[in-house]
């Protein structure tokens, strides 16, 4: 099989960082964002960012999709944008594997549990100890329009309502010794993410 195009989500505002592009801040001795790229690249082909703005204030060699939607409303609208670069320029690829930006302990083996996951169904998303990551998703290319239509014609943005308009499976990862889809979202979020670093050096 084809392996997923994978798509990083970064168009966020970072508010809750103090604004600015959070995924650039060191963890590590790293990117937040390097580390994300790290751990998605051998899983996918190729990788994407979505992301506003400037794309060369990122450092890195990716192709970026701005978001096609005004007003950056939100996740949805970077995994609309990714899906329709996808069907435009990678017909032959069927899924295609979101992530945030800001989740620097990705698990090495997302997309095929996710893939594994799927069964009859069209799309997938992660949850670790009962509790849903549904950023963290695979996506038929094909749904772009069912996405499409929930955005601009019903306004609604929020992605647990996509993931059942979807009849996207849950996933399941272990939560412990550490989430793997911890993300970044406050200065002390970046602390703990440097004490999860020092604590399990391998990551």
């Amino acid at each position: 099989m084809i392996p997923p195009v994978g798509l990083i989500l970064a168009g966020g505002l970072s508010r809750r960082m103090g604004g600015g592009d959070k995924t650039l801040r060191a963890l590590g001795g790293k990117s937040i964002l390097a580390r994300v790229v790290e751990r998605l690249r051998p899983q996918v082909d190729p990788v994407l960012l979505n992301a506003n703005g400037p794309a060369a204030r990122f450092g890195l060699d990716l192709p970026v999709v701005p978001d096609t939607l005004a007003h950056t409303p939100g996740p949805l609208a970077g995994i609309l944008a990714g899906l329709d670069h996808v069907a435009r320029h990678f017909p032959d690829a069927r899924y295609m594997l979101s992530v945030p930006a800001d989740c620097p302990f990705l698990p090495v083996d997302l997309a095929p549990r996710l893939l594994a996951g799927l069964g009859t169904a069209r799309a997938a998303f992660a949850q670790s100890g009962r509790r849903a990551h549904p950023v963290v998703g695979l996506w038929d290319v094909e749904l772009r329009e069912a996405l499409r239509a929930l955005l601009v014609d019903e306004d609604i943005r929020r992605v647990d309502r996509w993931t059942q308009r979807a009849a996207a499976v849950a996933v399941e990862w272990p939560a412990l010794p550490y989430d793997p889809f911890f993300n970044v979202n406050t200065p002390d979020d970046l602390i703990e993410a440097e004490r999860l670093l020092n604590s399990y050096p391998d990551i």
